[in-house]
């Protein structure tokens, strides 16, 4: 295989999902699960026994979309998934998500969800298979993306622990063990998405960084922390503009952390509690149909400069951009690139 290339001052990377092609998913059965917390077969249009060729061709668009538009760290767009967290889920033993549970959410929507039966236990590497794949496919800087313990301790039913600390560590270790994996794949960035952190404050600050340490536990390839407050497309109308759980992330064991900026316009003072990390900020609104402009978004880049030194500040999109149409995705990675290009040029 070619020479990984270097990345850039300013480098550029994504959060983690890129659109699924419509001829592989129904979209409008896609948004109506509000992000599935179980496999969902019937969003897929592609039947079993032709899927993973499809799977392949589609993980191959979203590696050349990305490559295309100029990101120097780029994922395999999680095309496998029906959310962040259910392919996951799906290879751990002690869950069972054939017979799930429904809970009302936050939001008070009847939400289905794994129902944890027994012990949480690693059963083999989910994510190994595509982790090589994009390897094998990209001389770009490469990322997969994994749910976080304490996020999945909050996305089910627990009927066996009866203790969220106790449930979010051996998580923990199940993630540890996927990573683990992950890690001997060549992979150089190993991501864990922590939006519940946001959600459960309280219980982040009693047991959060313990946890994500747990999952980070013996790793040598660079790790990463993604914070958000959900996908802009599925919370219109709810405003939502700080973090409640962020500076106790500096004294995680990730490189790492990455956080939504652009849409909830955050006050970006609060990078100054993360001095210790190279932060992954969002640039990127999600939560408009139209692609902003290039000079737009490198007036975010110029912002953050002033709390955050430019080797340690990677532009990014505020959260996955699962929800899109592949050319709006594209166009905004494409602004993405071009921005961080023009304020790379100004610092030269």
């Amino acid at each position: 295989m070619a020479k990984i290339l270097t990345p850039p001052l300013l480098t550029t990377t994504v959060v983690g999902s890129y659109p699924q092609p419509d001829w592989l998913v129904n979209k409008e059965v896609l948004r109506g699960q509000l992000v599935p917390r179980v496999r969902s077969e019937h969003i897929w249009r592609i039947p079993p026994e032709n899927r993973q060729e499809a799977l392949r061709d589609a993980t191959l668009l979203a590696i050349r979309d990305m490559e295309s538009a100029g990101i120097d760290v780029i994922t395999d767009g999680e095309i496998v998934r029906e959310s962040y967290s259910s392919h996951f889920v799906a290879g751990l033993d002690g869950i069972d998500s054939d017979n799930p549970a429904t809970i009302t959410s936050r939001a008070g929507n009847a939400t289905r969800v794994p129902r944890i039966i027994g012990p949480i236990r690693h059963r083999g590497a989910v994510e190994i298979d595509w982790a090589r794949f994009l390897r094998l496919h990209t001389t770009r800087r490469a990322k997969i993306t994994l749910p976080g313990p304490f996020t999945l301790s909050q996305l089910a039913k627990d009927e066996h622990y009866h203790d969220q600390a106790a449930l979010a560590w051996d998580l923990a270790v199940a993630v540890n063990q996927e990573a683990r994996a992950l890690e001997e794949s060549g992979i150089d960035v190993i991501q864990l998405d922590e939006p519940w952190l946001r959600n459960d404050p309280d219980s982040a600050r009693r047991h959060g960084v313990r946890t994500i340490n747990r999952a980070l536990e013996g790793l040598s390839v660079r790790t990463a922390l993604h914070m958000c407050f959900g996908y802009a497309f599925l919370r219109r109308g709810q405003p939502v503009r700080t973090y409640e759980f962020l500076a106790e992330l500096s004294d995680c064991a990730a490189d790492e952390i990455s956080i939504e900026a652009a849409q909830p316009d955050l006050d970006l003072g609060v990078l100054a509690d993360l001095s210790a990390k190279t932060v992954a900020l969002g640039v990127l609104d999600h939560s408009t149909p139209i692609a902003e402009p290039v000079e737009v978004v490198a007036g975010r880049i110029r912002a953050a400069l002033a709390y955050v030194a430019a080797d340690r500040l990677m532009p990014a999109p505020d959260c996955g951009m699962k929800y899109m149409t592949r050319g709006v995705a594209f166009s905004r990675l494409l602004a993405l690139s071009q921005a961080a290009a023009l304020v790379r040029r100004e610092l030269s």
